[in-house]
């Protein structure tokens, strides 16, 4: 699918067909999921989705995370009217930071960072990423939100996928993503058959 096109009808996810498939090896993800923010409809109807779930809450500000989270995050902050707080990763603020270890989806011990002079206690916080593979970037990322005394309101992005932290995102958090049920199988699988169309 060209990265421009726009469908005549724009169903939940659409815009997925746009993802890109890993083409340089293992030590990538299996797809690039960026590839639709090059399209103006997609990132707006991707964020849309993201929020629906959310239209109801009470959201004091939203929290991406290092670096692709920030693109959703930003996207998300600026529709709702909300602030955006970056988690990064560790040696990148130059202020007091709180840190937290996890391990990456590719198996590196990692460590995450939250300034400590924006949330406070009660704060409702939505937290944005691209993609929640194997979970422990995002469930690293709640638990310096929750140790800084906020609230963590919802859990967003464009793929959960069902694995053991993916589930226990999906167990114990609202969250949101883009994937219509019925490629939730696929995105577990780690392949789309929309990605079938792109000849390398």
């Amino acid at each position: 699918m060209d990265v421009l096109a726009v469908p005549t009808e724009r169903n939940k996810g659409w815009y997925l067909a746009l993802m890109a498939p890993n083409t340089k090896g293992p030590t990538f993800a299996w797809l690039d999921p960026s590839r639709l923010y090059c399209n103006s409809l997609a990132l707006a109807d991707c964020v849309k989705d993201l929020l629906s779930p959310f239209c109801c809450d009470t959201i004091d500000l939203v929290a991406g995370i290092d670096a692709m989270g920030f693109i959703l995050g930003t996207s998300v902050a600026t529709i709702l009217g909300k602030g955006f707080l970056a988690i990064r990763k560790a040696g990148h603020l130059c202020v007091a930071t709180q840190s937290q270890n996890y391990t990456d989806y590719t198996g590196r011990e990692k460590t995450m960072e939250i300034r400590l002079d924006v949330l406070k206690p009660g704060m409702k916080v939505l937290l944005v990423d691209q993609w929640i593979e194997t979970g422990g970037t995002m469930k690293a990322a709640i638990q310096l939100v929750e140790r800084l005394g906020a609230t963590v309101v919802g859990v967003a992005a464009v793929a959960i996928e069902n694995t053991e932290g993916g589930k226990w995102i999906k167990e114990n958090y609202k969250f949101s993503h883009c994937i219509p049920n019925e490629l939730q199988s696929q995105i577990d699988q780690k392949h789309l058959d929309s990605l079938n169309s792109f000849i390398n």
